[in-house]
């Protein structure tokens, strides 16, 4: 029987990642997350909406789009969602919209991917109300 040249590949990749950083071996994204500060709304207005095309989509539109777009890959994405939900609230975004947003994802994405993206938004806001 032959190896599973995936699985090799795999096992080697883990045991450099261990030698090379040690800590990569209890990594998790959720915690990564939460090193990345949450812009202003003017700030991704400039960089994400109507500084870059005064005629184009507001900085909350963009990332709604892509909130839907994460979702229809499967919600495997979970830190940026997270990421993104987080982004979408200061900028203004309510909490209907992105239910919304993540409702309308499922028609392409499943009902699998939608469910796990809700739960992923609604840490966030459990996580905002908490504090």
């Amino acid at each position: 029987m032959t190896e599973n040249p995936f699985e090799t590949m795999m096992k080697m990749s883990q045991d450099w990642a261990k030698q090379m950083a040690p800590a990569l071996e209890t990594f998790t994204p959720k915690g990564f997350e939460e090193m990345f500060p949450t812009m202003s709304k003017d700030m991704m207005e400039q960089f994400m909406g109507k500084g870059i095309s005064s005629d184009g989509l507001d900085a909350k539109t963009r990332l709604l789009l892509t909130l839907q777009g994460l979702t229809m890959h499967g919600a495997q994405a979970e830190a940026q969602i997270r990421l993104t939900v987080r982004h979408l609230v200061a900028a203004g975004a309510t909490k209907q919209e992105i239910a919304e947003t993540i409702g309308l994802a499922a028609m392409f994405g499943g009902v699998p991917a939608m469910t796990k993206a809700m739960e992923l938004a609604n840490d966030v806001f459990d996580k905002d109300t908490s504090q």
